[in-house]
């Protein structure tokens, strides 16, 4: 690679609060410099901020996509005065976002929000990842599904997700058809940012397949979608269909306007976009069958490359080139990690506890993590289930809600922080017995995100995996899984394989199982098994019913004469 020893890629991640960029050497995946820039907005789902100020319903969030080209403008620039290099010396850029989100937009990309009249309508925003009301919509596109006997469903784990783009496009129908009407196209955020670098409108082959039901070259068929509401009948031909590139093309070239934004020079190649976990295994070089990358950060996306195609109950979809090209790509996933940590520091534990942590110099997590270290297994005497936003896998239900038991009058926070920490392992032990239960092994779990700090945690994993847990090299690991896309689309590498090998690492079994703390996880384990099986498989569906009775309190509490954020979803 002598002949690239000069040359640069750009790789930028739009995660749930803010988006990173990263200048890398394409020889050796090198990364010279970073820099973040927050979302100004960041997630509404109290308030419609930068609307007229109304409340959200439960389980919204939205995001104003003018945040992200603010990203662009500020953290590119940044990164490149960071790495103390010229701009022109890049051959490509890469993006990557989380999903399912969801820009609502004219023919020409131009957000509904952006347009005055629309400026105070919820559904005009962006559908962030994590917004959750579409759950009703999302069982009626799983029940007639099954009724029909539709192929697609077995690939999905026998269930379709809220988060996804057939739910939140349905709910937008049915709560404000009339700006149904006014959207030309419903674009992955993936899609949309590529779309203003390139000038080129370009679905990804991951988001495609993963969130918009499109396998082997097809989405679900108009018949079916008529079926559900006869003004849905259109909506792929209307409203999705778009050609799809494949991950590691170019979609285009950078534009003179993005080029003013970035500091990069027009003309450069601008990736095909991706989603933000499915990048991170190329970068952590994690591309072959049996190694599970986990994405840990306010949530937790689990995703892998199997060389046969297998249906696993409740995965979030296996699309063939979902993450590498000539294999099948699994994915799976917890709506809940670091978001349930936060809360619980946030507005759970008494304020001694944040005196005493900055007495020690340390944060909160970092306090509470040291005092839970100095446990032995199951001290607490706890068990949570990790649903406090939901179940992506494998029960695939945002209506469930966390839980704890165990508590007694002697039970301290760094005993709940613990039980938390635990629930989440437990969850994606819950996901890997799934997998291979179904034929698809899994030998290596290997860990990128800002939780892999944690080393406390990260052993805590492997014990209740009771795997070899890998950790990625890079603390940026899908601005660098993107940075790695944009050297492919640049012809700096035949294909992502090859990229992957010169410019991603990790730490291979940098945490092994402790076999009698392990042994002592599996006690704790069966626990959890069931609970989630009796309040997750209809056993008691308190759950249900308590969302169901917060949903009628928050309507009964507008005041006479208020103006309902939105109309209530059929069905």
């Amino acid at each position: 690679m002598a002949e690239r020893a000069g040359e640069l890629v750009v790789g930028v991640d739009f995660g749930t609060l803010s988006g990173r960029a990263v200048v890398v050497r394409v020889a050796d995946g090198t990364e010279l410099g970073s820099a973040e820039h927050a979302y100004s907005h960041a997630v509404m789902e109290r308030e419609l901020t930068a609307g007229d100020g109304r409340a959200l319903p439960p389980d919204w969030a939205l995001q104003v996509p003018r945040d992200y080209i603010d990203v662009l403008r500020h953290a590119v620039p940044a990164a490149l005065a960071d790495a103390g290099v010229d701009g022109g010396d890049v051959i490509g850029i890469g993006t990557d976002f989380t999903a399912c989100t969801m820009v609502p937009t004219l023919a020409d990309g131009t957000p509904l929000c952006d347009l005055p009249e629309y400026r105070d309508r919820p559904h005009a925003y962006v559908k962030l990842w994590k917004h959750h009301a579409a759950q009703a919509h999302a069982d009626r596109i799983n029940e007639l599904a099954h009724v029909r006997g539709e192929t697609w469903i077995g690939r999905y784990g026998g269930l379709i997700s809220s988060e996804w783009e057939f739910a939140k496009g349905l709910q937008l129908l049915e709560d404000d058809p009339e700006l149904y009407a006014a959207m030309d196209r419903w674009v992955e955020a993936a899609d949309w940012i590529v779309w203003q670098l390139s000038g080129e409108y370009v679905r990804n082959a991951c988001s495609a397949g993963y969130k918009g039901i499109l396998q082997d070259g097809e989405y679900p068929s108009e018949e079916f979608l008529t079926v559900l509401n006869p003004d849905f009948g259109r909506f792929v031909a209307d409203k999705v269909d778009q050609p799809v590139g494949q991950l590691g093309q170019a979609a285009g070239r950078l534009t003179p306007e993005a080029a003013a934004w970035t500091g990069l020079p027009a003309g450069i190649a601008v990736a095909v976009g991706n989603v933000d976990a499915h990048v991170t295994a190329p970068a952590a070089g994690a591309v072959d069958a049996g190694q599970m990358v986990a994405i840990m950060g306010t949530s937790t996306c689990h995703v892998m490359n199997g060389e046969t195609l297998a249906e696993v109950p409740g995965m979030c979809g296996v699309v063939d080139g979902g993450i590498l090209t000539g294999a099948w790509g699994y994915e799976a996933g917890q709506s809940g990690v670091g978001d349930i940590f936060a809360w619980y520091v946030n507005n759970q534990v008494p304020a001694a506890y944040a005196q005493e942590a900055e007495l020690r110099g340390q944060s909160l997590h970092e306090y509470l993590t040291d005092l839970a270290a100095g446990q032995q297994v199951g001290e607490h005497g706890l068990v949570a289930l990790d649903w406090h936003s939901g179940n992506r896998s494998t029960l695939v239900d945002h209506e469930l809600s966390g839980l704890l038991i165990g508590q007694t009058l002697t039970t301290r926070p760094e005993d709940v922080y613990r039980a938390l920490l635990e629930s989440t392992a437990f969850g994606t032990r819950a996901i890997i017995e799934a997998f291979e239960s179904s034929g698809v092994p899994v030998t290596e779990l290997v860990v990128a995100g800002g939780l892999l700090r944690n080393a406390f945690l990260m052993q805590l994993y492997s014990d209740v995996t009771r795997l070899p847990l890998s950790t990625i090299t890079s603390s940026q690991g899908p601005a660098l899984g993107s940075a790695i896309h944009a050297a492919v689309a640049a012809g700096a590498y035949a294909d992502v394989r090859g990229a992957a090998a010169a410019m991603g690492r990790r730490t291979i079994a940098a945490y092994t199982p402790n076999e009698s703390a392990a042994r002592r996880y599996d006690e704790l384990y069966a626990e959890y098994r069931l609970l989630h099986d009796h309040f997750g498989r209809g056993g008691n569906d308190v759950m249900h019913r308590l969302k169901a009775i917060r949903r009628d309190a928050v309507v009964a509490r507008e005041p006479v004469g208020a103006t309902s954020a939105v109309p209530a979803a059929k069905g």
